[in-house]
């Protein structure tokens, strides 16, 4: 049986119904079916189910998990952390077999629920060809002017609070802030003021946030990577789904796809086959769009193979699953003898060596702080430790996320193996931009009063930023989608999420996931 939300605008036939906040609920038996039936809820399918049901079209979300719900564990480092609470409990397996469990979410608004809400445009030159220390960062089908309008509008959408003109990289134009910039924290302003004493530019981060004029954020310091126990983070599902949902679309839980069918010429989807609770569910459907997130897309493409498309659906280039990128991501505190006061700390970025740079020839990067860090986020080496000599630590630390570019690489590949299981084998590409600007961003840091500055590498299993396996481009002999996120090879078949990166760049990359959603939305002929 199968949990409906929808509004009364559009009813699904079906038996007994409850009331319940926010609409109705159903519990139906027979088929599901939408004009545009979308798979996975986060910052690709949710924003483009609202940029459709606006325009009036009958979408179905069908979303593998549930709503989080709003409790103390939201805000409670140990449970998110430690205990994995609202993790999907998988495991997956890397380039050399071994399992490792991936920080994946399968639940209403995909992993937008744990973003820390930094919601940053690529910069025009992230649309064109780069070189880097590690080789080619390829161009873009689209140019950044082409996106630009929805990424104002996306800021909008989403909430978004920016202080534009303050840093070089930054793009010209109009944006779409709802408000100035989320203000630093007095200690945060004394670290911004030795920043710049020492050459350097920082920014504020353009965040969304409910802050402010009756919003509901009370600048915690469990924002990023926690869910929001007050709806306050701007995220897919309080921004996008729900919004949806009021306009008419509908939203199906619990229900994991595990198959697209399409019809006797293998041109057109017709169906998605799933599961719940063990349960076989079809849902048809005019048009499909996956939105599973990197991995799970290309997985759910290539299980999806037939006659018609040996190699996987959508796959006649034999691209897809082929250049996973997944950022390098390092940890990086800084201590000083001063105990850190902040509680939102997350609002600071530095660019200064995003773009070739005095004696640099190729970018580095990005550098900003990230929400506090707790004795329960450390390595589980470290967590053995007395937890008094683990809070004063970190109660001492001031934390940044450095943020270098993975380029696509075809040997970089999610693949299934031949007993079902997900394989991501990934090698990190570019690396030496990465110790370039750890390098650089400790010796800023101790100009600027931090005298011990420790870093820890991320790996595999830290796949936030996962990107690039089903890319678009014009050529269908290189790549699988065309610039507005259709098949190539299917009349009626989209995937609009982080897979269609060709470039995975060295910013957060949920505004752009969301500004070509509302593309998609609006200009694709979609419906």
């Amino acid at each position: 049986m199968i949990e409906i939300l929808w509004c009364r605008r559009n009813p699904v036939k079906s038996g007994g119904r409850r009331e319940v906040e926010g609409g109705e609920r159903a519990v139906v038996s027979e088929e599901l079916s939408a004009e545009v039936v979308i798979i996975g809820s986060g910052a690709g399918g949710g924003t483009l189910a609202f940029g459709l049901a606006r325009r009036g079209i009958d979408v179905l979300l069908v979303e593998r998990g549930t709503f989080v719900a709003s409790e103390p564990q939201n805000w409670d480092p140990r449970a998110v952390f430690v205990d994995d609470r609202y993790g999907a409990g998988e495991r997956w397996l890397d380039g050399r077999g071994r399992v490792y469990a991936p920080r994946v979410h399968y639940i209403v608004g995909g992993s937008s629920k744990f973003w820390g809400a930094c919601l940053t445009r690529f910069r025009r030159e992230d649309f064109g060809a780069l070189e880097h220390y590690g080789g080619l960062s390829p161009a873009w089908p689209i140019s950044y002017d082409e996106l630009a309008p929805f990424y104002a509008e996306a800021e909008g959408l989403y909430g978004v609070r920016g202080a534009p003109g303050q840093e070089p990289t930054e793009p010209s134009g109009p944006h779409g802030y709802v408000a100035g910039a989320v203000d630093h924290e007095p200690q945060t302003t004394q670290v911004v003021a030795r920043l710049r004493a020492a050459g350097l530019h920082p920014y504020h981060l353009p965040l969304g946030i409910d802050l402010g004029g009756g919003g509901a954020c009370v600048r915690c310091n469990t924002c990023d990577a926690y869910p929001c126990m007050l709806l306050a983070k701007c995220d897919a599902d309080t921004r996008c789904v729900r919004p949806a949902l009021e306009l008419g679309a509908r939203l199906a839980t619990g229900i994991a796809v595990t198959r697209l069918l399409t019809d006797s010429s293998g041109r057109k989807v017709v169906a998605a086959g799933g599961v719940r609770d063990g349960a076989q569910v079809e849902v048809r459907g005019e048009t499909f769009v996956v939105a599973c997130g990197a991995v799970n897309s290309a997985v759910l493409l290539l299980r999806s193979g037939s006659d018609k498309h040996p190699d996987g659906l959508a796959n006649s280039s034999g691209q897809v699953g082929r250049n996973y990128m997944a950022h390098h991501l390092s940890a990086l505190m800084a201590f000083r003898c001063e105990r850190n006061r902040i509680d939102f700390q997350k609002t600071i970025g530095l660019n200064d060596w995003y773009l070739p740079s005095p004696g640099e020839r190729a970018p580095l990067g990005n550098l900003q702080t990230i929400g506090k860090v707790r004795p329960e986020m450390l390595p589980s080496q470290l967590r053995r430790l007395p937890r008094a000599v683990l809070e004063q630590a970190t109660s001492r630390s001031l934390d940044w996320l450095v943020t270098t570019e993975d380029l696509p690489e075809p040997t970089n590949r999610v693949t299934v193996t031949g007993s079902g299981k997900v394989r991501v084998n990934w090698q990190p590409t570019n690396e030496r931009a990465h110790v370039k600007l750890i390098r650089k961003a400790r010796a800023a840091l101790r100009r600027a009063g931090f005298p011990i500055v420790l870093t820890r590498r991320f790996g595999i299993e830290n796949d936030s930023h996962q990107c690039g396996t089903v890319r678009f481009g014009s050529d269908p002999s290189a790549a699988p989608l065309d610039p507005y996120c259709k098949a190539h090879d299917l009349d009626n078949l989209y995937v609009v999420d982080a897979s269609f990166l060709p470039s995975s760049t060295a910013l957060n990359p949920g505004l752009t996931i969301a500004a070509q959603a509302l593309r998609v939305a609006a200009q694709s002929g979609i419906c």
